[in-house]
């Protein structure tokens, strides 16, 4: 089944369903499915590439531009318009596509206009009258659907190649693990070109029958004022936006009382955040993993399932193994090795990059995650930390996060970061950075004499710097390559 096949069929099944709602407005079935042909005829024609870009902030906008794309039999390509010039430029150049879909407003704020032989403005298209109606393409499991590019942590971006079936998968395993119905709502709070905001938080609901309400940017208050005129039955979002909620004032525990399944994914959840989260709102946030690489969801806590520091069970149909890195020997239960996952949700591969391909996929088809964790024995998956990113200080092994997690308890501590710089006798030392509360005054000393009450000694940082703002990517997540740069 294809994507696109699938969600044509229940837009038809229920026309007058409100599928969608954003700032602008809503989105009935019967209107999405129009509007979805008449950009399916303007595209057509002057689209002449394999590939479609579509650089759409958060909206019902954005899956009209897709749809259209697979209608067309496109490989759509979802485009980071956080990039800088220079890095949004090589991912159009890399995937070669000549069209881009955009919005006016978007290209108003941003300053600048990709260089692309055709770049359709989605607001200035008309969908007036009936559509030109064309048979949509046909697509099989196999046929690729999504180049999704990494948010380049390390390195120039990758297109994660993710297939129709691979999509389609990951939206039916998700569907049988959690059970969702047409009478809920989600509360969609992540950018559509990430992959979580563009599975879970875009297509799911449109296969689904499940009424989506957007906002196209995290702002605490508007999230809380969303909160409080749709009621929400799900919602979505990465730690960092559920630390900020924590400090919306006049917030209550009503206001997220219609919640019935809260989740976090992208990044570690800190303990801080999950106990506040609980104490202020009565509300229990399940983690979740998952990577561009696997359509994206392959664990997810469920509702009274929750352990501390899980992100749950892995979904139907994905297969998990701790393997040691070095050996290639699967480890016991209990014991920390790279997390490898298969599925049928595990990409084809990175577009163009056979060598990186090879390195990440294994014969059988597992995916080398690059991610440490354990699981227990009931099969709950612990996320420990990166194989790249472990330190090894005095012949010890630390991964950062185990380090960042303490810090972060620290009462005037927003989030902290944590690499490694070189020693010549310990091989490395910790380097934290630390974003502070704001009036919070940094006292290294006082910060250094209440870690070393709480970490072993070889895991206190060397040093701790203050910065005004973390690097982070587009999601949130702190971007420990740039904090190395810093080290000089």
């Amino acid at each position: 089944m294809s994507i696109h096949w699938s969600i044509l069929r229940k837009l038809v099944g229920s026309p007058g369903r409100v599928a969608m709602i954003d700032e602008r407005r809503s989105y009935r079935n019967v209107e999405l499915l129009v509007a979805a042909f008449h950009a399916a005829a303007a595209i057509n024609q002057v689209c002449r590439s394999r590939t479609l870009g579509v650089m759409i902030p958060t909206s019902g906008a954005f899956p009209i531009a897709a749809l259209a794309g697979w209608i067309l039999g496109k490989v759509v390509v979802p485009l980071n318009f956080l990039l800088t010039r220079e890095e949004l430029q090589y991912v159009i150049d890399d995937c070669g596509c000549d069209t881009v879909v955009s919005a006016t407003p978007l290209l108003d704020h941003m300053g600048y206009e990709p260089t692309v032989p055709n770049l359709l403005r989605i607001d200035q298209m008309s969908f007036a009258g009936m559509p030109e109606v064309r048979w949509p393409a046909q697509a099989s499991d196999d046929d690729l659907a999504v180049l999704l590019y990494t948010s380049g942590t390390s390195g120039r971006p990758k297109g994660v190649m993710l297939t129709h079936g691979n999509i389609c998968a990951n939206m039916e395993q998700i569907q049988d693990w959690v059970e969702f119905t047409h009478r809920d709502v989600m509360l969609g709070v992540l950018p559509q070109f990430h992959t979580f905001g563009l599975t879970v938080l875009t297509l799911l609901p449109l296969r689904g029958g499940i009424r989506v309400v957007f906002a196209p940017r995290f702002v605490p208050g508007r999230i809380i004022k969303l909160l409080r005129e749709h009621r929400p039955t799900v919602m979505v979002a990465i730690p960092s936006m559920y630390a900020a909620l924590l400090h919306a004032k006049d917030a209550t525990a009503e206001d997220f009382s219609s919640l019935r399944y809260v989740v976090s994914g992208g990044e570690p959840l800190p303990a801080a955040v999950f106990e506040k989260f609980r104490e202020r709102f009565k509300v229990t946030i399940n983690e979740g993993y998952g990577l561009t690489e696997t359509s994206p969801v392959t664990n997810w806590c469920r509702p009274g399932e929750w352990r501390p520091h899980s992100v749950g069970r892995p979904i139907p149909r994905v297969v998990e193994r701790i393997v040691d890195p070095a050996t290639l020997i699967d480890l016991p239960t209990g014991t920390d090795g790279e997390v490898w996952i298969g599925g049928p949700n595990v990409m084809r591969g990175y577009y163009k990059l056979p060598e990186e391909t090879a390195r990440a996929l294994t014969p059988d088809g597992f995916l080398r995650t690059g991610d440490m964790g354990r699981l227990d024995a009931d099969g709950h998956l612990y996320i420990t930390g990166r194989i790249k990113e472990m330190l090894i200080i005095g012949g010890e092994n630390v991964f950062p996060r185990e380090i960042e997690e303490v810090i972060k308890q620290h009462p005037s501590v927003v989030d902290a970061g944590v690499v490694g710089k070189p020693d010549p006798l310990r091989g490395e030392l910790p380097v934290a950075f630390v974003e502070l509360h704001e009036g919070a005054a940094f006292d290294e000393r006082a910060l250094l004499t209440w870690l070393r009450e709480r970490l072993a000694g070889y895991k206190v940082p060397d040093e701790i710097r203050h910065l005004a703002s973390l690097p982070r990517n587009p999601t949130g997540k702190v971007m420990r390559r740039e904090l190395k740069k810093l080290l000089g």
